[in-house]
C-alpha cells in the first residue's frame, strides 16, 4: 500500500479506525532538519501500550481510569526516496479490546465532524444569543438524539472558539492581540492572559 503524502497516510488511518471502531493517534514522526520530508511515521490505536507510572501517584486522590490495554494495532509508513511517496512497512491489525459499533463510531474524537450546514446552524444560534449547551441540546433534539449527531458539545465549543479567533483577527480584540504578540516579540518575558465567559466570549484581558 502506498500514499502520495504523509497526510494522506494519516487520513487513511483515521478513516480505518472509524470503520473498525477504535481511536487513533500518532506514535512518532521521524523528520530530520536536513531533509524536508518526514522519513517515517507510526500510527497506532489510542489504547497502545500501558500508561507510564506517575511518580506523583501518591499525591493523586482521584486518578483517571486506565484505558490503555497494550493494544498492538499499528501502521508504520516510510519514505521511498526514489519515488518520493510513502509505503506501508509495518502493519498489525489484531484487536484485544472491545471496538465501537459502526453506528456510534462518529462519536469518537478522531471521527467528529461539523458539516457546513451544521456550522451555519451553530453560528446562527450563537448570533441569536443561544448558549453552546442549549444549541447542542437543540441540535440533538432535531436529529433524534446524540447517536445521530456527528459532533459533541466539546466540538461545538471548539468550533465557536475558532469562529471567535477568526473574527478577532479583523476586530478591535484582534488589534489588541496583535499588540500583545508584538510586545512578546520585543520582550519575551511579557505575558498576558484571556478570560473567557460561558459563551466563549472574551470577558477580561490580564
Amino acid at each position: 500500500m502506498e500514499f502520495n503524502t504523509i497526510d494522506e497516510a494519516w487520513m487513511f488511518w483515521i478513516s480505518y479506525g472509524g470503520q473498525k471502531g477504535f481511536e487513533v493517534r500518532k506514535r512518532y514522526t521521524n523528520k530530520r532538519k536536513s531533509y524536508a520530508k518526514v522519513r517515517s511515521c507510526r500510527y497506532v490505536c489510542a489504547n497502545e501500550e500501558h500508561r507510564k507510572e506517575d511518580k506523583r501517584d501518591h499525591l493523586i486522590k482521584c486518578s483517571r481510569a486506565e484505558t490503555r490495554t497494550d493494544y498492538q494495532v499499528r501502521m508504520g509508513v516510510i519514505l521511498d526516496r526514489e519515488k518520493g511517496n510513502y509505503k506501508v512497512a509495518n502493519l498489525v491489525l489484531e484487536h484485544n479490546h472491545i471496538l465501537r459499533l459502526p453506528e456510534t463510531s462518529h462519536l469518537m474524537v478522531s471521527q467528529s465532524k461539523i458539516s457546513e450546514l451544521q456550522g451555519f446552524e451553530i453560528e446562527t444560534a450563537d448570533d441569536a444569543g443561544i448558549g453552546p449547551k442549549a444549541a447542542h441540546e437543540l441540535a440533538r433534539a432535531q436529529v433524534g438524539g446524540s447517536l445521530n449527531l456527528s459532533y459533541t458539545l466539546h466540538d461545538l465549543k471548539n468550533y465557536l472558539r475558532g469562529k471567535r479567533q477568526r473574527e478577532m483577527a479583523y476586530g478591535q480584540a484582534g488589534s489588541m492581540l496583535m499588540y500583545f504578540q508584538d510586545k512578546i516579540v520585543e520582550n519575551p518575558s511579557f505575558q498576558y492572559a484571556l478570560q473567557m465567559d460561558r459563551e466563549e466570549q472574551i470577558a477580561n484581558i490580564f
